[in-house]
């Protein structure tokens, strides 16, 4: 099939996130019939009929998101762009920010108008200095051409365009997070409500968008809410970006239609398994989410809908491949390891919970559980789930309960030899 290109319609070797060569290929040709044509509750209503949802993870729609966001305030609006990408096995939106920065920049102008909003804030990863570049360069030739800063395209829609750049912090992919970090305060997150679009940045109205949202938003203008839904499904429309990884033969970003089956994307755009081990289990979404078998994951669709059926998550697209042969007792420990490291602190469930589980199943790895440490996991877990002001606690938790709902006998068989991993013959 000819897959669409919502997002990647580049060929990756040229200089693809400068302007002249987004222009060439109709960029900004959508912001330019917004101003001049479309009002700003046309848009709002176009990304609702779309029905695009956000690709930070949640799949909340996008357009329901915006109609929160009030039009009269006496305050300053803000649009943020969720740009922090610490997911592991999720890497896109780093690729659309290298790549086509540009479509970003687009998407942002056009969303600000419609969210009748004043100012936009990038926070872009500490770690991705590839990134800030690429995008601040973007962002000043979009100023030079007239797109970003006062009175654009003679429309009288003035808008400006910041990075903040994170420090490393997963916990500040959670928006509100995010947003006190960008204050310069801890990255801690809020409870909630106020929910951002009431009480947002500096007290202020605030949406906040993932990347790969927001780059979706010309494409939609352009081609219309009718054109957007061509691909995916009914419920879950459009397009959607998976960074592939783990034992397969060609790792890397792809872009495919929602409800393409699992089974094509493995074996036609990954290319296979790696060697010549058969395929153990998938993480389909990045590393909170529950995992599946190798033959769950085959029969299953990249959906929201289908995932879930599933028993698992579309989430942000990390698409994690496993072979026969490795651990699933040292893959849970490496994720406990970092969720317990990520771990802000604020929240008891999350702050113990998550340190208990690294240590328990460091002990099991290690020759020295026991049979009692995997239902004291699944109790941690279970006191860790929903107790807590963000869902960092149950990303640990959804992998636990789910590793062990389906790969328990390993974990036994480990506590029964006593042997370390490595001596067992794991990985």
């Amino acid at each position: 099939m000819s897959l669409p290109l919502v997002h990647l319609d580049f060929e990756p070797g040229g200089e693809t996130w400068t302007l002249d060569s987004y222009k060439s290929r109709d960029g900004y040709a959508a912001l330019e019939t917004v101003l001049k044509d479309r009002s700003r509750d046309e848009i709002r209503d176009l990304v609702k009929e779309s029905g695009l949802r956000g690709r930070g993870g949640a799949g909340f729609p996008t357009g329901l998101k915006w109609s929160f966001f009030p039009k009269e305030t006496p305050y300053a609006k803000y649009l943020c762009v969720n740009a922090d990408e610490s997911e592991p096995g999720t890497f896109k939106d780093r690729y659309l920010m290298e790549w086509n920065p540009h479509q970003m920049i687009e998407g942002i102008v056009i969303a600000c108008y419609a969210l009748y909003a004043d100012v936009c804030y990038i926070y872009i990863r500490g770690e991705f200095d590839e990134c800030e570049r690429k995008v601040a360069q973007a962002i000043d030739e979009a100023r030079e051409a007239g797109y970003i800063g006062k009175n654009i395209l003679g429309s009288g829609l003035d808008l400006e365009v910041h990075i903040h750049k994170g420090a490393g912090a997963y916990i500040c992919g959670e928006e509100t997070a995010l947003m006190e970090s960008l204050e310069g305060k801890k990255g801690q997150p809020r409870s909630k409500p106020p929910f951002p679009a009431q009480v947002g940045i500096f007290g202020c109205p605030t949406t906040v968008n993932n990347v790969e949202t927001i780059a979706a938003v010309p494409y939609i203008v352009r081609h219309g809410a009718d054109g957007y839904r061509t691909f995916g499904t009914e419920k879950s429309a459009g397009t959607k970006l998976f960074s592939a990884s783990g034992h397969i033969a060609k790792p890397g970003v792809y872009e495919v239609p929602l409800g393409y089956p699992l089974k094509d994307f493995l074996e036609k755009e990954c290319g296979g398994m790696r060697g010549d081990k058969p395929l153990k289990a998938v993480i389909p979404g990045g590393s909170s989410v529950p995992v599946l078998t190798g033959d769950e994951a085959m029969a299953t669709h990249l959906d929201y809908e289908s995932l879930a059926d599933a028993g698992t998550m579309l989430g942000s697209g990390g698409f994690m491949v496993i072979e026969e042969g490795t651990s699933m007792v040292s893959v849970l420990r490496i994720l406990a390891h970092f969720y317990a490291d990520e771990s802000c602190g604020q929240c008891t469930p999350c702050r113990e919970g998550t340190g208990w589980a690294y240590a328990t199943l460091s002990r099991i790895e290690q020759g020295r559980g026991s049979f009692e440490d995997l239902d004291m996991l699944l109790d941690v877990a279970d006191n860790m789930t929903g107790n807590t002001i963000c869902v960092l606690a149950d990303a640990l938790a959804m992998p636990i309960q789910s590793f062990l709902a389906k790969f328990r006998h390993e974990f036994e068989e480990c506590i029964r030899t006593g042997e370390p991993i490595a001596a067992a013959g794991g990985h």
